[in-house]
């Protein structure tokens, strides 16, 4: 048994949690108007100037960096000359800047993108003032084997990508003169991962100047032992620690303060801390009718640390943070806060399309929108730790995660050359450390996964290794339950099988794709249940419809690009998933699943294509029909979706499927207002009611099919399809697909109108192709060019074509179905910005947008 099983009951409890632990804090009045425009102008960043005795700075460190694909000798001494190389800011991902190639190392694992080595060299100027404070630099991910330097001094080289590492400078700075920052990411060694990476330093990095007492990095740790909606019981265990040359007396005030900042719990202990060490304050509070944090109801608090010495303040450190009560249960499957949830979740990988690795916040939240509109409400962050702004996102939006360490432990993969393996022994606890106490605070996190489809489940010492990580994961975090996901429990050879003691150290059981193997692609999970009563289980991945948004030719059984086999393939999937979710959405036992995937990722791939296609949304963030079938089955408000599109020129009389998700009782099909007949079915069916022969009224509606799809077949000719959809006796809903004239004109819409001049801030400009009277053209191919005037720059292009070779950093794309998009991020002034998208023998379209200072 691990260590864990101590602590974690048959019905495993995640305590309450929260938000991210940022180190957030005040700046000086002259740093607020400088934060943005002092690093624009000048080649040199300076650290802002405040309080030296009393405040803690934590400045983004993105900006004026120096950049040069390759490598140089003597790139890390302070007097280099790198006046030649690239002006870049972070974060940065010089693989998705291409070009693609067939025969790149990173082959199909990496999207066939470049990979290689790179070096980032950036000046600053701290002042004097900080001599006797504490200077750390935090790097949130560099991908991958990264040296850092300052001023010619080696810090130190971390080998995984994914983990978050801070470094003390203070020892080795110019107080008061300027100082350098090198650093040198070697991804050259491929393959190395699954899937697409990023190479570079992809996500964000601070400089923070602290007290010599103060708060340790991610030293705040706050969990609930006790929840309801009387009271909540917080407990919250922060470490001091102490770099001055002579111990302290430290006085800790922590207070809760609600979402207007108005302090409703606190406590204040005292305690002697010695030089050059640290002390962990455990402080308890109780807190009355708290408002408990959900999907449907994100509340959030703040823990604020306010640390003094003398009576002075030396530092103020906030949590933010959610009370939440969350369950598994091996016969109730999920609950959160009393209450039974089933986890309708997706996985996704950590990049977006046209950004590659380095992704605006703000592309995350229009993608997480998007995925809540499906009815989606729980994320798995496969395979790798993600960046702590999409975890700030789940937190406010209401997800659930799951969120995953690594993809490989001891045992390497078979796609993978060069994998996590070979660091393993070495480094696992200090990155499983990291990761744990950065994120071990998000409310939205439920679940902890060890590894997923891990070669040591097989292995004879697997359990072992496990044993070795599930101390760690309780010993940091002895609120939530860990799992793995695994692919084996049934599988063939029996020697490949996970051995019974592997998943026997699991708090709860992973299963990826649990229908794969023998009689189980039609029992499921029934048969481990009935076997194992107390085992508590949770599809960590399945299936999922996919497809290539727009692309109907499986529908035809000659079409070059689709033979017969193809067709009946993509029909036996659908069957597949609708069969799956029926046991899991009437199965309480089996506490949810996770779709692979919610989007379309770069790499696991086959040239000509260099991306996925399991997505329900692409690589844009466009819905493929897949995303309505979720919806259908995961939203309560009444829809419809039809499909394919109707413009078949040349098919006259063939036959042409045509199908509806909806999740009403009833769909009628017309085509030029003749009638296909009325089509229903029900999910869950409900019996009769008190007495023999008395149905109640949703029983009672007209069920045609056991599928959970409607479809009819229909002769093909030039015209409207209309489907109307009836709930509860009433018309709730109408759809209609039009054959389309060819393309005469270009739409273009922005997501939003207003940016903050803040050089992160982002707008996704969508182009539809329209025929002359405003209606999409799904077949249209036509090359759009993009134009960006004033405060904005074209930061990504993409159209979601899988087998498009076109680069993602240009200045135009083709449109893929009809439709594609361009990414624009503002600059640091407020001002316009006016995008054109043109198109030989089109209307060309504008739009102005504004940046507004932040």
């Amino acid at each position: 048994m691990g260590h864990g099983k101590a602590l974690l009951s048959s019905a495993s409890q995640t305590s309450g949690l929260l938000f991210s632990r940022r180190e957030v804090l005040t700046q000086a009045a002259c740093g607020a108007a400088l934060a943005t425009a002092a690093p624009y102008l000048r080649p040199m960043e300076y650290l802002l100037a405040g309080d030296v005795a009393a405040e803690r700075i934590r400045q983004s460190f993105d900006f004026q960096w120096k950049f040069m694909k390759g490598d140089a000798a003597n790139a890390h001494l302070q007097d280099f000359v790198d006046g030649g190389w690239r002006d870049v800011n972070l974060p940065h991902d010089w693989s998705i800047e291409g070009p693609m190639d067939e025969d790149a190392a990173s082959s199909g694992p990496g999207g066939y993108m470049p990979t290689g080595i790179g070096w980032y060299r950036k000046r600053f100027h701290v002042p004097a003032a900080y001599r006797d404070r504490i200077v750390t630099l935090q790097l949130d991910g560099v991908y991958q084997n990264s040296e850092v330097w300052i001023n010619g001094h080696s810090l130190g080289l971390r080998p995984y990508g994914y983990v978050p590492f801070f470094y003390e400078l203070t020892g080795r700075l110019n107080f008061g003169g300027e100082n350098v920052v090198a650093v040198r990411v070697d991804n050259s060694r491929q393959t190395n991962c699954r899937w697409y990476s990023g190479s570079g330093i992809y996500r964000h990095t601070w400089l923070q100047v602290t007290h010599p007492l103060r708060v340790a990095q991610w030293g705040t740790f706050v969990f609930c032992p006790r929840v309801s909606k009387d009271a909540a019981a917080v407990e919250i265990r922060t470490r001091i620690a102490n770099g001055g040359r002579g111990a302290a007396q430290c006085t800790l005030m922590t207070a809760i303060l609600d979402r207007d900042g108005k302090t409703v719990q606190s406590t204040v202990n005292v305690q002697n801390v010695e030089a050059n060490d640290s002390f962990e304050f455990v402080q308890q509070m109780t807190l009355e009718k708290p408002s408990l944090w959900s999907p449907v109801s994100p509340y959030l608090y703040t823990v604020r640390n306010t640390v003094r010495e003398s009576g002075r303040v030396v530092d103020v450190y906030d949590t933010p943070i959610g009370i939440r009560d969350a369950v598994f249960d091996a016969d109730r499957g999920f609950q959160l806060n009393g209450e039974h949830i089933k986890l309708n979740g997706v996985c996704i990988h950590h990049e977006a399309g046209c950004m590659g690795a380095a992704v605006p916040e703000r592309v995350w939240e229009r993608r997480l929108e998007t995925l809540r509109e499906m009815g989606c409400n729980a994320i798995r962050t496969s395979h790798n730790p993600f960046a702590t702004e999409f975890l700030d996102l789940c937190d406010r939006m209401g997800f659930l995660v799951m969120a995953e360490a690594f993809d490989e432990w001891k045992v390497p993969k078979e796609q993978i050359r060069y994998g996590y393996s070979l660091y393993f022994d070495e480094w696992h606890e200090r990155d499983l450390t990291n990761f744990l106490h950065r994120d071990r605070n998000h409310p939205s996190i439920i679940l902890w996964s060890a590894g997923n489809e891990i070669g040591d489940q097989s292995a004879p010492d697997g359990a072992q290794t496990l044993r070795g990580l599930l101390n760690i994961f309780h010993r940091e975090d002895p609120t939530r339950p860990v799992t793995a996901a695994c692919d084996r429990i049934a599988s063939d050879p029996l020697s490949n099988r996970v051995r019974p003691e592997f998943l026997a150290e699991l708090d709860i059981v992973g299963y990826n794709y649990v229908d794969r193997w023998h009689e189980r692609a039609e029992l499921y999970y029934s048969i481990d249940h009935a076997a194992f009563p107390m085992r508590r289980v949770i599809g960590t991945e399945s299936v999922g419809m996919g497809g290539i948004r727009g692309d109907y030719s499986s529908l035809l059984a000659s079409a070059e690009r689709a033979p017969r086999h193809m067709m009946l393939l993509q029909q036996n999937l659908n069957i597949d998933v609708e069969q799956l979710w029926k046991f899991v959405g009437s199965r309480d036992y089996v506490a949810g699943d996770f779709m692979w995937t919610g989007i379309d990722y770069l790499g696991e791939a086959f040239w000509p294509m260099k991306s996925s296609l399991c997505g329900a949304i692409d690589t844009c963030g466009f819905k493929k029909d897949s995303f309505y079938f979720y919806q259908s089955q995961w939203a309560a408000k009444p829809m419809l979706h039809l499909f394919p599109h109707w413009n078949w020129q040349g098919k006259e009389g063939q036959v042409i499927p045509v199908t509806c998700y909806t999740n009403c009782d009833t769909v009628e099909l017309f085509l030029n207002g003749k009638s296909f007949g009325v089509k229903g079915y029900e999910f869950p069916r409900i019996g009769m009611e008190g007495t023999y022969g008395n149905f109640p009224a949703r029983a009672k509606t007209l069920r045609t099919t056991a599928d959970l799809h409607l479809s009819w077949d229909v002769p093909y000719e030039p015209g409207e399809l209309k489907a109307v959809a009836v709930k509860n006796g009433s018309v709730v809903s109408t759809a209609a697909v039009a054959t389309t004239g060819s393309p005469v004109a270009i739409a273009l819409s922005a997501d939003r109108m207003i940016l903050a001049a803040d050089r992160r801030d982002v707008s996704h400009l969508v182009v539809q192709v329209l025929d002359e009277q405003g209606r999409m053209v799904p077949l249209a191919e036509n090359e759009i060019a993009f134009a960006v005037e004033g405060e904005g720059r074209l930061i990504g292009v993409d159209n979601g074509n899988p087998f498009s070779h076109e680069g993602y950093k240009g200045a135009h794309r083709q449109a893929f179905n009809g439709m594609c998009l361009a990414i624009v991020q503002a600059t640091a002034r407020a001002g316009a910005v006016r995008i054109t998208a043109s198109s030989p023998n089109l209307r060309s379209a504008s739009l102005l947008l504004n940046t507004m200072e932040a």
